[in-house]
């Protein structure tokens, strides 16, 4: 999880800092966003204190009805020392109070000139970004027709010049050898590649080839979701591999799950062709179609008709 602070949100959305200054590293640690609407009218029962606050055209102009005292005193309730950072949109102008209340408690006030809903939603998706769980797995991603295919397997099995036949057959490479990947919503996988590799493919005795240049812009792609995950391994012949494809395997990363096809490797199988495959199986499988589990029933009814007929 990275670090975001009100300084990450000023560079992104280049809002202005109107004051407390101390303030603009304050870790913020929590996509949630609120707009204080029930403390405005002085109840902070249920206060977050550790999310930003975001004052709209509605909140201001409730605050501009309040007495001086009333509106210093919820002003000093609202900027404690865990709330990272108020925001006002619309471009509107800070309550001295507000101001007043900020610099004593050192949180950073800001403020953007766009439209109260239209902020809520940048920033949240920024910051879903941002803070979501990482980790990163050994392996080669690639988009296949739309699905992110996550190609995993021992070291030398052959999961790059995979990748590599993929991207001459029009696929897109997003990741090769290390893939950075972040938990951003329920059941969300993201998959980009580290600043450092990214575009570029790794070919044992080749060395490193950079797919956009040689293959152009429409080869790569910076990120991708990942749908899939097909993990190569060396044929072992005493391994029962699976013939129909009715039992699914599952690949745990983070706090989801994606299924996993398990391909023996031997020299003449055609990889590319078989993850590709994959692929737009899978994508059948989406939209209802299953031809495992069509033949498996049809096989039942001639057993079935089978048995009929002995008896």
């Amino acid at each position: 999880m990275s670090k975001v602070t009100a300084k990450s949100l000023i560079d992104r959305f280049s809002m202005e800092l109107l004051g407390g200054e101390d303030g603009i590293y304050r870790p913020i640690t929590t996509s949630d966003i609120s707009r204080p609407g029930m403390e405005m009218a002085g109840f902070f029962t249920y206060y977050p204190r550790r999310r930003l606050q975001l004052l709209g055209r509605t909140e201001l102009t409730f605050l501009e009805r309040l007495t001086d005292q009333q509106r210093t005193e919820r002003m000093q309730k609202l900027c404690t020392p865990n709330t990272p950072g108020v925001i006002i949109s619309r471009g509107l102008e800070a309550p001295p109070e507000l101001m007043e209340a900020a610099e004593a408690s050192g949180v950073p006030i800001m403020r953007a000139d766009m439209t109260t809903t239209r902020l809520i939603s940048m920033i949240t998706n920024f910051l879903e970004a941002q803070l979501a769980d990482t980790t990163a797995v050994h392996g080669v991603l690639v988009d296949i027709y739309g699905i992110g295919v996550l190609i995993t397997g021992a070291s030398g099995v052959g999961k790059s010049e995979t990748a590599l036949d993929l991207v001459r057959r029009g696929h897109r490479l997003v990741a090769d050898d290390s893939v950075e990947i972040s938990q951003q919503h329920a059941d969300t996988l993201m998959g980009q590649a580290p600043e450092l590799i990214r575009h570029l493919l790794e070919i044992r005795g080749l060395g490193i080839i950079d797919v956009m240049t040689l293959f152009g812009a429409g080869a790569v792609r910076p990120f991708k979701r990942i749908t899939l995950n097909v993990h190569l391994e060396l044929w072992d012949e005493k391994k029962a591999y699976d013939r129909l494809g009715i039992d699914e395997e599952k690949l745990q990363i983070l706090e989801s799950e994606i299924p996993k096809y398990t391909i023996p490797v031997r020299p003449g199988r055609n990889l590319a062709v078989i993850v590709e495959v994959a692929a737009m199986n899978f994508r059948l499988k989406r939209m209802g179609i299953n031809a495992a589990q069509e033949f498996s029933n049809k096989l039942m009814d001639v057993i079935e008709d089978y048995d009929k007929e002995e008896l």
